[in-house]
């Protein structure tokens, strides 16, 4: 067994512990949202569009590739095709209006027909201080001298000072396996915010990284202890109204459910890190 974290479970630790503890040692199902089913679907159709010829790439053939990418991924899902069950009130046709419009927005801020990513939904992993760090980056550009940009899309509107520290914790995570990776530093880390038209960068340098590093390596090991602790506690916030389990949090009157015999085990259990869904976004 080896010891794994991605981004999106380091982040579940750091906001709450006991949502980590839900969705690693518990492994209880999150319920699927229109919201997260949105930006599943326009990470999907803007990965696609680098399939086109760089003249084809318009808003015309973006907007063309969203019904086919949702029928895609229904068939991958099956469990999302219940999602879109309006009944008589339009809901439907507005979820898909929206997704038009968050991938018609990205045309206002980037310019498909002049780049080339070199990757695109990039599985990256490497080991760091013994612990195998890993995620999927949304678009790798790599310049003619060398430079690595990082760019992640998000469906959501840009965050509060709050908020942003999270989101580039995210990729300072991405530019350090990257840096492991290949012994390049990324020149630039690039958010590129939807809901509200807004990208934001940030230029990493050794330290940054060597900073996330240490931090990760601390947040392991606090990781480590509750697991061999069995200690979980919540920790109340905002981000509880958007919350899976806040039935079954003590904080809220619920209570969780006992711990597996392998708890400890399937804490750093590895078949549980994987793809960040957009619903971080």
């Amino acid at each position: 067994m080896v010891a794994a974290l991605s981004p999106s479970r380091a982040s579940d630790f750091k906001n709450c512990p006991l949502l980590y503890r839900f969705r690693v040692v518990d492994r209880l199902p999150s319920a699927p949202s229109p919201a997260a089913a949105r930006g599943t679907l326009v990470h999907a159709v803007l990965e696609r569009l680098f399939d086109l010829p760089a003249h084809e790439r318009t808003i015309e053939a973006a907007a063309e590739l969203v019904a086919p990418e949702w029928e895609r991924l229904v068939a991958l899902e099956p469990e999302l095709a219940g999602l879109l069950d309006a009944d008589d009130d339009g809901s439907a046709d507005a979820w898909y209006h929206q997704a038009v419009g968050l991938v018609r927005t990205w045309f206002s801020l980037e310019d498909p027909t002049r780049l080339e990513p070199a990757e695109r939904e990039l599985y990256v992993e490497a080991e760091v201080d013994g612990l195998t760090l890993r995620g999927y980056v949304d678009r790798l550009d790599v310049a003619p001298n060398g430079a690595l940009r990082v760019v992640d899309y998000k469906t959501g509107r840009s965050p509060s000072e709050l908020f942003e520290r999270s989101s580039l914790f995210q990729m300072k995570f991405y530019a350090l396996v990257l840096w492991r990776l290949h012994g390049v530093v990324p020149s630039v880390l690039q958010l590129v915010y939807l809901g509200n038209g807004e990208i934001v960068r940030y230029v990493p340098d050794e330290a940054d990284l060597l900073a996330t590093q240490r931090s990760i390596a601390a947040l392991w090991r606090a990781i480590q202890k509750a697991a061999e602790s069995g200690d979980w506690r919540p920790r109340r916030s905002r981000l509880c109204d958007w919350c899976d389990y806040r039935d079954l949090c003590p904080e809220w009157g619920g209570t969780p459910p006992p711990l597996p015999a392998d708890a400890q085990q399937r804490a750093i259990d590895p078949e549980v890190v994987g793809r960040p869904a957009p619903a971080d976004d």
